[in-house]
């Protein structure tokens, strides 16, 4: 199955009931009869949810601590799915949305959501420190942090969890500088802060991230100003070194294809969130995340990433976590195309998948008509033998509870993406 961000990338075709599978035959399985029974309509709009789903849904997140949301990402349709899950969750108290993104990228886009001009922050963010922020630069995705800020009250926040973004080093250094390290450290990071701007300038005329410090600055550099923070740069400076120090390094580790980038990945993820958790026992969080990160079980990366960690935790705590993934039929994406260039867009449809597909079982199961979203409750097929379901179902019934299937996804717009200030 082609992927898409390394996720999962669609469900449903809209008027497609007689498509050809090879998880069915031409007579409805006992499995698919099942799966018939699980579908129910959903529809997703600007007000609200509605369908016999949305009966199914809301119950289903009004009984759950952690909700996790496994995505495509830089779509226009799952911001404004997630804000409506936001809402439901709000009157019961919502602590925090949890985010695919370094937490201190998190803590800028925190600041501005609230603001009546946080779009504008953002692209003043982005021109400065381009690659600064991973994914929350969408227009799409700011729009919905700052709607279910309104919706969760004042004390609501953003936690951001992954390494830090390929250009995010001018923020660090940035931010090292201005917690007033000793004379040491600050004479190591002014030096690095230099580099950094010539980097960032000949990543910008190339396009390529491997111009940009993180990954362009020598490691006899690094050590150094390393050996100086540790002497005087203090505590706050001391993380931050940290947070650059561990995203270059599972940016190349990734790059070398060398080691275990993945699992390093989702092991820095898991210390965050449970050092977040410590200093909010018992918070209710919303979680969004690519859909390989967001499987309860082993992933297909054969990794146990941060889905399976909040499946995990909310069994110990008596609680209970709901995994939601949401994936379209076919559609555009906004992808990654280059530093400070515009967003490269990403088609994709189902029906050019040769792959055994489980989306396509859904649209033979259900007859969807045209333009309408569809959710499986996938704990109803949780409950019977799964050994003669198709092996697709097997892993998605196991690695999710619930999935939301959309006819079509459109792009985001990215912003702050295209013209980047002069440095």
């Amino acid at each position: 199955m082609r992927r898409i961000h390394r996720g999962l990338s669609a469900i449903l075709l809209a008027g497609l009931s007689a498509v050809a599978t090879g998880s069915f035959a031409q007579e409805a399985s006992p499995f698919q009869a099942r799966l018939a029974q699980a579908i129910t309509p959903l529809n997703v709009n600007p007000d609200g949810l509605s369908g016999a789903g949305a009966s199914v849904l809301s119950e289903a997140v009004a009984a759950s601590r952690y909700v996790m949301i496994g995505e495509s990402h830089m779509s226009r349709e799952i911001p404004a799915f997630t804000t409506q899950i936001c809402r439901l969750m709000a009157p019961s108290g919502l602590a925090a949305m949890v985010i695919e993104t370094g937490p201190e990228a998190a803590r800028v886009v925190d600041a501005a959501m609230r603001s009546p001009d946080r779009e504008a922050k953002i692209v003043e963010f982005s021109r400065k420190h381009p690659d600064g922020i991973a994914f929350f630069r969408g227009q799409d995705e700011i729009r919905m942090t700052g709607d279910c800020a309104a919706a969760a009250g004042p004390k609501f926040q953003l936690w951001g969890l992954d390494q830090e973004f390929l250009g995010s080093s001018g923020h660090l250094l940035q931010e090292m500088l201005a917690a007033k390290p000793g004379p040491l450290a600050r004479a190591a990071l002014t030096g690095l802060a230099a580099q950094e701007q010539k980097a960032t300038a000949a990543a910008l005329a190339s396009g390529s991230p491997a111009d940009l410090l993180l990954l362009s600055a020598k490691q006899d550099d690094l050590d150094q100003a390393a050996a100086a923070v540790a002497k005087d740069g203090g505590a706050r400076v001391r993380y931050l070194f940290g947070l650059l120090t561990e995203s270059r390094a599972i940016y190349q580790a990734s790059q070398a294809r060398k080691g275990d980038p993945n699992g390093r990945r989702a092991r820095l993820m898991k210390r965050t969130l449970a050092a977040q958790l410590a200093d909010k026992p018992g918070a209710r969080v919303l979680l969004k995340f690519g859909a390989y990160h967001g499987y309860k079980s082993i992933n297909p990366l054969n990794q146990r990433d941060i889905g399976a960690y909040v499946a995990e935790r909310a069994e110990g705590e008596g609680a209970t976590a709901l995994h939601i993934i949401i994936e379209g039929a076919k559609g555009s994406l906004a992808g990654y195309a280059g530093v400070g260039r515009p967003a490269a867009v990403q088609t994709f449809d189902m029906k050019d998948d040769k792959d055994p597909d489980w989306r396509k079982d859904v649209v033979q199961a259900a007859g969807a008509a045209s333009g309408s979203w569809l959710m499986v409750d996938l704990r109803t097929l949780r409950t019977r033998d799964l050994s003669a379901a198709p092996a697709p179902w097997r892993d998605l019934v196991l690695g999710y509870d619930i999935a939301i299937l959309a006819p079509t996804f459109t792009p985001t717009s990215l912003l702050g993406g295209d013209t980047p200030a002069a440095r």
